[in-house]
């Protein structure tokens, strides 16, 4: 097992030794990409997403996580980074039509085609709204079908256009869609368990799977064999349904392992044994490991990946000899499939069987097999045509080969299937010639070199691949060592290359092949060298002319001889006329039969193409017939060829006169003589001679050749120099002329730019002093409109300044003149109650009329003093709503003049003064008022007490009738104090709400004045009550002016920003 990483590389060798797979889990190559961080960070993988191999089986295409697409050529030993997407893939295919161009799905659903070789880009395809996550491409390479979690398109890769598209309801998604193998079915697989077919030119539904009785399923996994006659499925189960598409039903369910719980992926791994009806399915369960089981046995036969590191995805290559597994580390490994299994590597059991015979037959000796192994090919024909009886002791000899191999089963397969299994090929040609693989031998060979007859054989055939040219000379060249005559055949090219291409990795077998079959098969090729063999070619004329007369007569009407229908057949092996496969199943057959077994295959080439070659009358008609590829089936040749061994009369038959199969001798080669030696000989000599003629004429024309050019250099030298010299002074003068006419017009352009320059800064300083005064200009009105405002806002500032202190003048006078009003109606009052009590005291015959009076006189007094606190509590109302107007008013007024004018400030300071003053006038005639009224309280208090004690003692019988006059009094007068003193609180609380709001920290202004509600009401106590409340209420307007005051005293006003 060998490690690649591919970190930051473009191509490359993949192994660097021969690869020999792990003897424990076949693991032949684990490819890597580690990308290096920094010195303090570890270096990270970059994870390997998906991997797909070609329709041979020989490259492989994987994407990794960075959108990068190596791929790694297993036969050529190369790899390299075809594409840079830029995406993640979730999908790859590389079994297109044009073997070149490779289908990737990526992260932005898209589709594109790429091409290896040129790495551009092919087409780019949209149509998918979510992640692509399977690919499925026609036998055909033309159609593909992209499969998604919502949808599947059909997409034409000719035009690269969408054919058909796939809608899948929302509750039922769609899993996969594929093409079955070999066929132009599609099959459909659902979410729900359902399976349909479509055919994919009419997309007519064929069939629909039934679902299996019982519980569901739920397939997640499908596969089908490369016939296309059974399906797998599997899922969330350990249990694996087999389908036959042919009859519709389950043939078989699979049990796995009890541990497995459901099935992630399947494919079968192809076996070319079975012709397409393969048997080992590839299972990759949910743990991560790859079981491979064989379908019909249901033995599970090897696996792959461990609980350590698992695969999460695989791919299985055309061939079935590598597997290709992305695991959870984010790797790619390869795996070799026959080293995983033997049991994969053993042919098919023989459909034809023989009895064992006892042990005494079972016993040979060793030197009876050596005998036997010599006239295998002998025995082998002529029991074939003995009748049937008891088998001979040489016939068992003979009928074991090399390797543990049987003649008799290797003839059944080919009766069966026309041809040997590809993968079992070569190694059964190996076998049935018994190569002596003589290394030492060959070796020694191409020590010798490449032969002068072909070195120069890349003139001759230009072939396109170097190595293939390197590996034909080389083969060539040790055949002409071997024998002399190989150096002189000329169409010995032509006959090798078909097995050079074949066997061009192992230069040993290929070599030992053609000499087996020019020593068994070509033997009397050589007999009329430089002639072609007549000889032989007269076998295949007696052929025909026995077994189509017609035939042969048609080509003698025409003049065709053997040469031309017969002898390119033989010195091209068939390689003109035949496609590969073709070609290798007739050698198939060519090399399990008597050499004569050969000319019977040209003989019925011609005789299954007599159709067409009756028609032809034309020898170029006939020349190239048997020079191309025509619609002749190799299948009804090689039937043909059997009937003709068989039938031909033994007179006539080639057996007679071609030896038996001869392998080659171990050791060294067998010597090869069977040809005229005096003539090769002649033919050696003569050109040697002439080569020798043509090396010293070589050697002479080499010679005069130097002389020649020797003196036309020295001639061209001198003329050049001459020519050199005057080009230099004809340069010189017109350089000089130049520069003298270069400098005029540079003196003249300095003149010009000069005068153009002074210009320019003439008109430069004429607009920079035009912008200079526009500028003065604009900045100069600026200014005035600037001035202007501040005119007009301080003379409006000022009438509202003195606007203000005329107000508040005017308002300090009325209210002087309404406290002198309030003392002189007091004084009045008195006076008046002065005369009353008087009058009552002077008579007590009017006491009843007074006291009516009295009492009408207080009804009167209540009704007046309701009007009067009502007017009062208006008035107060209205104050403190002109008060707070007028804060608001000073307070903008304020916050505007503090900060352009400090003058005003002292102006205002002094009126605010002037204002003081009246306000303590007017605390002092208030003072002189409620002191009147106090002395006025007491002195009537005195007298009402004196009154009322006279009255009792007096009037004792009008006590009750005096007592409820005065309750109900007593009634009215203390509702009236009730609404008096709501009105009140009311005028209060609004003063207290607009101080708490303004100003946090003010003090209560007044307090309320409550009386006792059992003493009697008098209009004189409510009065003095009203006069607190109006003096409490001045005290805080005046508190209030002198903190405004204060505050706008101590602000600064803001800096004036001067213009430039």
């Amino acid at each position: 097992m060998q490690t690649l990483d591919v970190c930051k590389k473009t191509s490359g060798k993949i192994w660097h030794r021969k690869p020999t797979p792990s003897s424990d889990n076949g693991l032949m190559l684990r490819v890597s990409s580690s990308v290096t961080g920094a010195l303090s960070t570890p270096s990270h993988t970059v994870r390997f997403l998906h991997a797909a191999f070609d329709a041979t089986g020989d490259s492989l295409l994987a994407g990794d996580h960075q959108g990068n697409i190596f791929m790694f050529d297993i036969n050529r030993n190369r790899f390299s980074l075809v594409q840079k997407t830029g995406h993640p893939c979730t999908a790859l295919a590389f079994s297109l039509r044009r073997r070149t161009e490779f289908l990737v799905g990526l992260s932005d659903y898209s589709l594109k085609c790429f091409d290896t070789d040129t790495k551009d880009l092919v087409a780019w395809m949209k149509g998918h709204e979510s992640a692509i996550h399977s690919i499925s491409v026609h036998a055909s390479g033309r159609y593909a079908l992209t499969t998604s979690a919502d949808v599947a398109h059909l997409w034409d890769l000719d035009t690269f256009q969408r054919k058909r598209k796939l809608n899948i309801k929302e509750d039922v998604g769609v899993l996969q869609v594929f093409f079955l193998p070999l066929s132009n079915t599609i099959i459909t697989c659902f979410r729900d368990d359902s399976i349909f077919a479509w055919e994919s030119e009419t997309l007519d539904c064929k069939f629909q799977l039934p679902v299996p009785p019982g519980n569901s399923p739920q397939y997640r996994a499908f596969a089908a064999t490369r016939d296309g006659r059974v399906l797998a499925a599997g899922g969330r189960s350990r249990f694996v349904h087999l389908w036959s598409l042919d009859t519709r039903r389950l043939l078989r369910i699979v049990e796995l392992p009890t541990k497995v719980t459901s099935v992630k992926y399947m494919e079968f791994v192809p076996d070319n044994f079975q012709g397409g009806v393969d048997q080992v399915l590839g299972v990759l369960c949910q743990d991560g490991i790859m079981r491979f089981i064989n379908i019909d046995t249901c033995k599970l036969l090897f696996d792959i990946g461990t609980m350590e590191n698992r695969v999460c995805n695989a791919s299985i290559s055309a061939n079935g000899r590598y597997v290709a597994a992305v695991m959870d580390d984010g790797n790619l490994h390869l795996y070799s499939v026959p080293a995983l299994s033997s049991e994969l590597n053993k042919p098919p059991a023989p459909l034809v069987k023989v009895v064992a015979s006892n042990k005494m037959s079972d016993t040979v000796s060793t030197e009876n097999d050596n005998e036997g192994n010599l006239h295998k090919s002998s025995t082998s024909f002529s029991r074939r045509r003995r009748p049937k009886g008891r088998r001979t002791q040489d016939e068992d000899d003979t009928a074991s080969l090399p390797e543990g191999l049987d003649m008799d089963k290797l003839s059944a397969i080919l009766k069966e299937f026309g041809e040997y299994p590809y993968k079992y090929r070569m190694f059964i040609w190996r076998s049935v010639l018994r190569l002596p693989e003589n290394h030492a031998a060959y070796g020694a060979l191409v020590d010798k070199g490449a032969h002068p007859a072909y070195s120069k054989l890349h003139e001759a055939y230009p072939i396109k691949s170097r190595k293939l040219l390197r590996v034909l000379q080389r083969v060539l060249s040790a055949l002409a060592h071997w024998s002399p005559i190989f150096g002189e055949t000329q169409y010995l090219p032509m006959l090798a290359f078909p097995f050079v291409k074949l066997f061009q990795n192992n230069h040993l077998v290929c070599f030992e092949i053609i000499a087996t079959l020019l020593g068994n098969w070509g033997g009397h090729w050589f007999e009329y060298f430089p002639n072609p063999p007549i000889n032989v070619l007269a076998m295949v004329e007696n052929i025909i002319a026995h077994h189509d007369r017609y035939l042969l007569q048609h080509f003698v009407k025409c003049k065709v001889t053997s040469q031309i229908y017969g002898w390119p057949l033989l010195e091209t092996v068939f390689s003109e006329v035949l496609t590969k496969e073709e070609w290798l199943m007739m050698w198939d057959n060519v090399f399990s039969n008597h050499p004569s077994f050969l000319l019977m295959v040209v003989a019925a080439y011609s005789i299954c193409a007599r159709g067409p070659l009756m028609q032809c009358t034309e020898l170029d008609d006939f020349k190239y017939f048997f020079h191309h590829r025509n619609a002749v089936d190799v299948k009804q040749v090689l039937k043909e060829a059997h009937r003709l061994m068989a039938s031909t009369p033994a007179d006539i038959h080639p057996r007679k006169s071609l030896e038996e199969f001869k392998p080659l001798t171990r050791g060294q080669y067998p010597v090869f003589n069977k040809f005229p030696k005096f003539i090769v000989d002649y033919q050696v000599q003569e050109r040697e001679r002439i080569r020798q003629e043509e090396m010293e004429y070589l050697r002479q024309k080499k010679v005069s050749m130097e002389v020649q050019r020797e003196t036309l250099k020295k001639q061209q030298e001198e003329e050049a120099w001459y020519r050199q010299q005057q080009l230099l002074t004809e340069a010189e003068e017109k350089r000089r002329n130049m520069i003298l006419h270069e400098e005029e017009k540079l003196v003249d352009q300095r003149k010009r730019l000069f005068a153009m320059n002074r210009e320019v800064k003439l008109k430069e300083l004429q607009l920079l002093d035009a912008a200079r005064q526009k500028f003065l200009l604009f900045q100069q009105k600026q200014r005035e409109a600037e001035l202007r405002r501040l005119d007009d806002e301080m003379q409006r500032k000022a009438l509202m300044r003195d606007q203000e202190t005329t107000a508040a003048l005017e308002e300090g006078e009325i209210k002087n003149l309404e406290l002198q009003l309030q003392k002189k109606m007091f004084e009045q009052e008195l006076f008046r109650e002065y005369a009353t009590a008087s009058h009552t005291l002077r008579t007590e015959k009017d006491m009843h009329r007074k006291q009516v009076e009295l009492e009408e006189r207080i009804q009167n007094r209540l009704r007046d003093a309701e009007r009067e606190r009502e007017l009062e509590v208006r008035k107060m109302m209205s104050q403190n709503l002109a008060q707070a107007s007028q804060k608001n008013i000073d307070m903008w007024a304020h916050k505007e003049m503090q900060h352009r004018h400090q003058l005003e400030d002292l102006e205002r300071e002094a009126k605010n003064v002037q204002l003081s003053r009246l306000h303590l006038q007017n605390r002092e005639l208030e003072q002189e008022v409620h002191n009147l009224m106090r002395r006025c309280h007491d002195e009537r208090e005195d007298e009402t007490e004196a009154g009322y004690r006279d009255l009792l003692a007096d009037q004792d019988h009008r006590e009750n009738s005096g007592s409820r006059r005065l309750q109900s009094l007593e009634e009215d007068v203390h509702t009236g104090r009730q609404h008096a003193r709501d009105l009140s609180q009311q005028a209060i609380d609004i003063v207290n709400r607009y101080q708490r709001a303004s100003y946090h920290d003010n003090n209560e202004l007044y307090d309320s004045v409550i009386t006792d509600d059992n003493s009697k009401l008098s209009f004189e106590r409510s009065r003095r009550t009203f006069d607190d409340q109006e003096i409490a209420l001045l005290n805080g307007v005046r508190q209030l002016r002198q903190r405004l005051a204060t505050e706008s005293r101590g602000k600064k006003p803001p800096r004036v920003q001067e213009g430039d």
